[in-house]
């Protein structure tokens, strides 16, 4: 029997039984529906985290107070000043520029709408490091964080939660602390940084903020540009010689002060998404064995249904290697319709999650072959052991069931 004849026969038996057929495809269906679109959450998860590391713009370190230790016990009272921010600058050679920041949670009122949000004090150079663009207005500038001038630069959604817009709140005014300040431009939308929702954020010159509004020197932290092509490694080594030295902190104690670089948290969640859509793919796999394992039985019961028409393709003279082949093409056409039905299914399931949870899903090719293929050994290998049973019957003995 050619090949092609076999396959004919194969999508043949699938019609005549089509429900049959369906029920024992379920099994793979499903299995490889839940491969592609897990694999396509955990690849959309992936992107997002990618996304969210292009949105720090260039490399940049974070030095934040620490704590240190003392006979044992951890003492705090580790300050980061304005000094620290400037001997960064002056005293690593691998870092390009730095914003010092002063910030807090205060009370922020427009008209009869009053939010409690985070207000951050930075130099004027902060948007070019922290890779920020604005979308309506302007930034301040050195000229306004010089005078201490009273004025602000607000996240995306900020004037959402205030009753405006972010058109509309240009040239606003808004009270920080009881202090007039006036809105001059809005950033464009980053998102949470795993940690905050930056968006719900307002900053204003630093001076205005150190003088104005806190009232302290001390600040919540240092941000540090990478010259492009530094390594991470380097340049913290050198932050912590100037830190050290700043700090009078003598060889062998511990630092009062630690240095992060942000994208290693959003290397994590890459990770752990990895993680979690490897065990999902894996989990989802096994659906393709019970599938499987639905498909031998299927078989089996065709060949006890199909007895005596074995016996007769034999009496006429088809050989043990025709009939095994017959059975084992069937087994796998059945796999290879179920794995396309489920191919699609998965495709339809993962573009509506991404258009119901706004997430950024993409189907890989690599995954729908992956499937496909899988879906095709099932079939190879379930479906020997029913073949085999069928090739090997008795012609005699076969024409003799009823």
């Amino acid at each position: 029997m050619l090949f092609a004849e076999m396959i004919l026969v194969a999508l043949q038996s699938v019609r005549a039984n089509l429900f049959r057929a369906f029920l024992t495809m379920l099994g793979i269906i499903i299995g490889v529906a839940s491969v592609i679109t897990m694999i396509a959450i955990g690849s959309g998860a992936k992107t997002a985290v990618d996304q969210q590391i292009d949105q720090l713009g260039a490399s940049v370190l974070s030095v934040r107070a620490g704590s240190f230790m003392r006979m044992g016990v951890a003492q705090s009272g580790a300050v980061l000043s304005i000094q620290d921010a400037d001997a960064i600058a002056s005293g690593a050679p691998s870092v390009i520029g730095v914003v010092p920041e002063i910030a807090g949670q205060l009370q922020i009122k427009l008209g009869n709408r009053n939010e409690s949000l985070r207000v951050a004090g930075v130099t004027a150079n902060f948007p070019g490091i922290q890779g920020y663009s604005i979308a309506a207005g302007r930034s301040f500038t050195k000229a306004d964080d010089a005078s201490r001038r009273a004025v602000a630069v607000i996240g995306a959604s900020v004037a959402a939660k205030l009753g405006s817009s972010g058109e509309t709140i240009i040239g606003q005014t808004i009270y920080i602390k009881g202090i007039a300040f006036e809105v001059l431009g809005v950033f464009a939308e980053k998102g949470s940084s795993g940690f905050r929702n930056v968006d719900e954020q307002l900053w204003v010159p630093f001076y205005t903020a150190r003088y104005r509004v806190f009232g302290t020197q001390q600040l919540d932290s240092i941000s540090a540009q990478m010259v492009p092509g530094s390594t991470v490694e380097r340049s913290i080594v050198e932050i912590e010689q100037v830190m050290r030295r700043e700090h009078q902190i003598q060889p062998g104690k511990d630092n009062d002060f630690s240095i992060s670089d942000p994208r290693q948290f959003f290397n994590v969640r890459e990770a752990a998404a990895n993680i979690f859509a490897i065990l999902l793919a894996g989990i989802a796999s096994i659906s393709l064995v019970v599938g499987g394992i639905g498909i031998m039985n299927i078989m089996l019961v065709t060949v006890t249904e199909r007895t005596k028409e074995i016996g007769i393709r034999k009496a006429l003279g088809a050989s043990r290697r025709n009939i095994l082949l017959q059975f084992v093409v069937e087994a796998m056409v059945l796999c290879m319709l179920g794995g396309a039905v489920g191919i699609a299914l998965g495709a339809g399931i993962t573009t509506l999650i991404a258009r119901i949870a706004g997430w950024s899903m993409a189907i890989s090719p690599m995954a729908v072959a992956l499937a496909f293929c899988f879906s095709a050994a099932v079939g190879l290998f379930f479906g020997i052991w029913p073949a085999r049973k069928a090739a090997r019957l008795d012609p005699i003995e076969a024409l003799r069931y009823e």
